[in-house]
């Protein structure tokens, strides 16, 4: 790969090495190569820059979940070396609270959640990226109900003047990277499946996923066969009716090997007015920023259907934002 360490065979050997080699290696020092200086990451409960930023969060992650592993499942990727390069990079973490921090005190709760990141790379360095973690999956394995979390989060944060800003369109910095993926069938059958959805085409669903479907939603929920994704679709949907769907970015890819795949990342933007799965409408303005990959098949000759479901976003910003927006702190 031009302007790559040659010690990495591909791209998807860069992700997932830079990532053991970071975060399991403990070696800090080497984002100051794998990350550029100026380096925006985004994630659902917060915006920064800079990679001082990004080594700063590393180590205070590691000091609350010191045993914490990342491995990665999955890296969707399009673009070239020359021109640069988007990651979709799934993974399952485990780890174990036994250091105080953002998440509070150390409770000794053992857990397992998944991320996923989106991360352009060029000339061996992470430039611009989206992450978003399963918290609600983190907290609920601390014995927190997500709502509950945020509220206390907010109170710790020093309250709703002081307290950490999720992310939102307007607080959202251009990056260097502009690009909105590939071409590829899957990639496309994807986003116009999730377009199906959030245009209330439900029947969407029994059409285009298979029936012995495997799920894997946020709060670390797993489902199988139709029901358990209507029920997360609609929920979200009814939580947000009128809100703005758009479609940011999109890889479908056809490797060796593998059977094909698909990342989306997507929004919704707009107000909390229904009842869903975010509970009695507050009208609060609220921004869900949401990453999905799926795997794709032909089991029966002919039809070809979503096979995997992968979805995540951070329930945790979402209810910070209903909480800072409705005032019920």
């Amino acid at each position: 790969m031009k302007g790559f360490d040659p010690k990495f065979r591909d791209f998807p050997d860069y992700i997932i090495g830079i990532t053991h080699e970071i975060w399991e290696e403990r070696g800090f020092a080497t984002l100051h190569n794998y990350y550029a200086p100026e380096v925006v990451v985004r994630m659902p409960g917060s915006v920064s820059s800079g990679n001082e930023g990004v080594i700063a969060a590393t180590m205070a992650t590691l000091s609350e979940f010191p045993d914490r592993t990342l491995l990665g499942e999955d890296v969707i990727w399009s673009g070239t070396p020359e021109t640069g390069m988007l990651s979709s990079h799934r993974i399952l973490s485990t780890a174990t609270h036994l250091g105080d921090g953002v998440f509070g005190k150390a409770t000794g709760s053992k857990l397992i959640y998944r991320i996923l990141a989106d991360c352009h790379a060029k000339d061996n360095a992470i430039d611009d990226e989206w992450l978003i973690r399963d918290n609600g999956a983190v907290v609920r394995q601390m014995g927190w109900d997500p709502r509950d979390f945020a509220r206390d989060l907010i109170a710790r944060e020093g309250g709703a003047e002081a307290c950490v800003k999720p992310l939102t369109p307007g607080n959202d910095p251009e990056g260097p990277y502009t690009g909105c993926g590939n071409d590829n069938a899957w990639g496309q059958r994807h986003a116009d499946l999730l377009t199906r959805i959030m245009n209330a085409d439900m029947t969407a669903i029994k059409s285009e996923y298979d029936r012995a479907v495997l799920s894997e939603y946020p709060g670390g929920a797993q489902g199988h066969s139709w029901e358990p994704v209507e029920r997360f679709w609609m929920g979200l949907r009814a939580s947000f009716p009128s809100a703005k769907f758009t479609i940011h970015h999109q890889i479908g890819r056809d490797d060796p090997n593998m059977p094909p795949r698909s990342a989306v990342r997507w929004s919704l933007h707009g107000k909390h007015e229904g009842y869903g799965t975010f509970g009695a409408p507050t009208g609060a303005e609220v921004y869900v920023l949401g990453i999905s990959q799926a795997e794709w098949g032909e089991l029966i000759g002919g039809e070809i259907k979503l096979r995997r479901d992968w979805t995540l976003f951070d329930e945790v910003a979402i209810w910070k934002q209903i909480l800072l927006a409705s005032g019920d702190m």
